[in-house]
């Protein structure tokens, strides 16, 4: 008998989604570029760009290269653009990708190519991408963290140039956050959730204008989305570690008062084990409900 793969679907339409905050200055090139790579590819294509409350021309310059341009009332987020653009999406897949020059439209094909085999497909920012030496530590260590949690390599778990099918998107589309962590939620998501995930190495380019991304408040909101996904997905790389820690903190606490100060072994080393034990507890509870969900 011939083997068929149920989950491979020929993809008919593509939907290029780009959220934008005051890019006037560059969306009209990006549109005029993802116009000219689309067409050499013989498919049925539409550009959407959703402009996130700008100030400036974003949404003339947009609609004038070519692309359909949705309107946000005020800036909402960059997350909540996106989650606009694939609620407007008509393509069968979505290719997200930013406004601001960063992205090069040319490798749109190398993701939409893995696309008929994978379930997401992610540009990972290869060696010569220009970025500054904070960001490429930042990314290495959320990238070490997310491996940890996935149960395999995550190359570049902050990309947000990716192509995705649409049923796929739409799926976690309620858990998705209104800010710029929103490639973190839909990366954890898509792998604990048992769907294919493939990285294709590209470069990436400094942005055209001044980041809108700020260290430190978008780096810690960016762990706090990993520790909460992780605890919605697989909840027992979260309380397990802790649970350890704890117990291992309180036996060794115990230890070293009888030891060396020659004391009983006290009513903290107890009760840091105890908790340790209802810590593992609450984890496997939760391991028992999140299995349940994407069972």
């Amino acid at each position: 008998m011939p083997i068929v793969n149920s989950e491979k679907k020929q993809i008919q339409s593509v939907s290029v989604v780009i959220p934008a905050f005051n890019e006037a200055q560059v969306i009209a090139s990006v549109v005029a570029r993802i116009h000219e790579t689309m067409k050499t590819l013989n498919i049925v294509y539409e550009v959407l760009v959703i402009d996130d409350g700008s100030q400036d021309d974003t949404a003339r310059a947009a609609s004038e290269a070519g692309a359909e341009v949705i309107l946000h009332p005020y800036n909402i987020g960059n997350g909540a653009a996106v989650k606009t653009g694939i609620r407007s999406a008509a393509g069968d897949a979505i290719v997200l990708m930013d406004g601001d020059g960063q992205h090069q439209p040319e490798d749109i094909p190398l993701l939409l190519d893995g696309l008929k085999k994978y379930h997401m497909v992610v540009g990972a920012r290869n060696k010569e991408t220009e970025a500054e030496l904070h960001r490429n530590i930042a990314n290495s260590a959320y990238n070490v963290m997310a491996s940890y949690i996935c149960d395999r390599e995550i190359q570049d778990l902050t990309s947000g140039f990716r192509a995705i099918r649409k049923n796929v998107a739409l799926e976690f589309l309620n858990i998705l956050p209104n800010t710029f962590s929103y490639p973190t939620t839909l990366t954890l998501a898509v792998v604990r959730s048992g769907y294919g995930l493939l990285y294709v190495p590209i470069k990436v380019f400094r942005r055209t204008g001044k980041s809108k991304i700020k260290l430190f408040q978008d780096g810690t909101r960016f762990l706090l989305i990993i520790l909460k996904i992780t605890t919605l997905f697989s909840p027992m790389k979260v309380f397990l570690p802790i649970s350890i820690l704890m117990f291992l903190l309180g036996f060794g606490y115990g230890i070293f008062k009888i030891v060396f100060l020659g004391t009983r072994y006290g009513p903290t080393s107890a009760m840091l084990m105890t908790v340790s034990v209802v810590v593992f507890l609450i984890g496997l509870v939760s391991e028992q409900i999140a299995q349940s969900r994407y069972r």
